[in-house]
């Protein structure tokens, strides 16, 4: 239990470093505003053209009388929304830290400069070129994890009373451990650690993950707050991975004064 309050600590740690450091949360939030305009016109150009694409998908359904038609096409276009609303949720953190990841990459190292005692941060040494496949591909295959967990928990939901109770809780802590694994993964990739170890590294503290990701998750289910938490998310899990590693934190330093306006007063 310890661990849930740990990994929340850490949460409000990152988001307090983003508050402290207003030149890299301006820097941070670039990208999530980025992400936010591509999904908006892809959810109006869905909202304005969904109709006709249900309409020309469904050609049987030409024939039918009224009221019937229209019902069938009109439920068909609010599920092909809510399909989009969904996925556009789900792979929301995933392609603003893609499109991010040089301002990411950047944030999570000066956040591991301030709070190392040596003031250096661990650096990859690979081009950026290769630190963004390595980063789709692996973006790509957590959400295929991702995706079969939804569908399993969708399958649950049918269930009497467990369905509408104790599924929903589940989905809340699914998510945030996949969305912590998105986030921490800006940190250990540029430490060298791949999926597999990161996801093993994970699961040795899942209350920690959770503590970090659940509330997080939360927060995420509507974008436009994920764009300006996010860079504190990139910060918070950034000391959450130097946790997991047991690398040393510097007291005072990451959730309190910058060690630029230390070293001036």
């Amino acid at each position: 239990m310890r661990d849930l309050g740990v990994g929340f600590t850490y949460l409000l740690k990152g988001q307090r470093w983003v508050a402290r450091h207003g030149k890299q949360y301006g820097f941070g939030l670039v990208p999530g505003l980025i992400t936010l305009v591509l999904y908006a016109a892809a959810l109006v150009a869905l909202a304005v053209w969904g109709e006709d694409f249900v309409g020309w998908s469904t050609p049987f359904a030409d024939d039918w009388a009224s009221p019937w038609r229209g019902l069938f096409r009109g439920f068909l276009v609010a599920v092909l929304f809510a399909l989009g609303l969904l996925l556009a949720v789900l792979t929301f953190t995933a392609v603003t830290l893609l499109i991010g990841q040089p301002f990411y990459e950047s944030l999570s190292e000066k956040v591991d400069r301030d709070v190392s005692p040596d003031g250096t941060a661990p650096e990859s040494g690979l081009p950026l070129w290769r630190e963004l496949w390595i980063s789709g591909r692996d973006s790509l295959r957590i959400l295929c994890r991702a995706l079969l967990w939804a569908v399993l928990l969708f399958a649950l939901g049918f269930i009497p009373v467990v369905g509408q109770t104790v599924v929903p809780v589940i989905g809340f802590f699914v998510t945030g451990f996949f969305l912590t694994q998105e986030l921490a993964s800006v940190a250990l990739q540029r430490r060298g650690v791949d999926l597999r170890a990161r996801l093993a590294l994970l699961r040795s503290r899942k209350a920690l993950i959770w503590g970090f990701g659940t509330p997080l998750g939360l927060a995420f289910l509507v974008p436009v707050v994920a764009v300006f938490l996010m860079p504190g998310a990139v910060a918070g899990a950034t000391l959450l991975a130097r946790e997991l590693l047991g690398e040393e934190i510097a007291e005072g330093d990451g959730a309190g004064t910058p060690k630029e306006e230390n070293a001036t007063s």
